[in-house]
Order: C-alpha cells, then structure tokens, then sequence
C-alpha cells in the first residue's frame, strides 16, 4: 500500500528548493523508504481501525505526540545557530508547503454542529 498522491505525507511532498549550503543536499522525501514505509504502516492502521473512532482518536493523538516530540527535540536541535541559516530554511520551509502543524479539531466547534437545533 502506498499513500495517494494527494495525502499530506506522501513521497509526493514538493522538496525544498535547492538553495541549501552546498555541504548539505536538498532532503528528497521519495529518497527515504524506510520513512514511507513506516508512514504507510500508519495509513494501514488507521483504515484498519475505519469503523471505530474511539482507536481512530487514540491514533491521531498518538500521531500528535510524536510530531510534539520530534519538533521539540531533533528539530528544534537542528536548527541553524545563524541568522542567515534559519532565513535560508524558513525561505525553504515557505516554498515547500509551510510548518507541518497537526490541527485539532475544536471540540466546541464540533459539538454546537452537532447539537440539536433549538423548537420554536
């Protein structure tokens, strides 16, 4: 199983534009099949789960707590020590598809669409 084309994390992410130091290459993501064939492990489970919202939800914040753990750790420990490194990435990051963010849904957004509507 691979993941579609038009999924977030699939090997179809753009790659950031080449103006990386000439010591570091551009990340290529369809460079990593060890990294898609975990992400896809994580699409086969959750189809495996469709029908039970409860482990779909313990997935997600499963998911959410390693995206936390790896931007406030590996991350954030790789980012350049220099202004003109952190413009260079965040031009690339820009280019490339911006802050790869995890939203949550808003619960009490969720719950007044689901609320029955008041009798007149």
């Amino acid at each position: 199983m691979s993941l579609s084309h038009t999924h977030p994390i699939d090997e179809s992410t753009p790659s950031p534009p080449t103006s990386a130091p000439a010591t570091e290459p551009a990340f290529d993501p369809a460079a990593d099949p060890e990294l898609q064939r975990a992400l896809d492990t994580l699409l086969r489970i959750a189809e495996q789960r469709a029908e039970q919202p409860e482990a779909l939800l313990d997935l997600l914040r499963r998911i959410e707590h390693l995206h936390r753990s790896i931007q406030d750790g590996p991350f954030r420990s790789s980012l350049p020590s220099d202004r003109n490194g952190l413009f260079t990435l965040l031009s690339e990051m820009e280019g490339s598809g911006g802050w790869p963010y995890i939203p949550r849904l808003q619960l009490r957004t969720f719950m007044d669409l689901l609320a029955p509507e008041p009798e007149p």
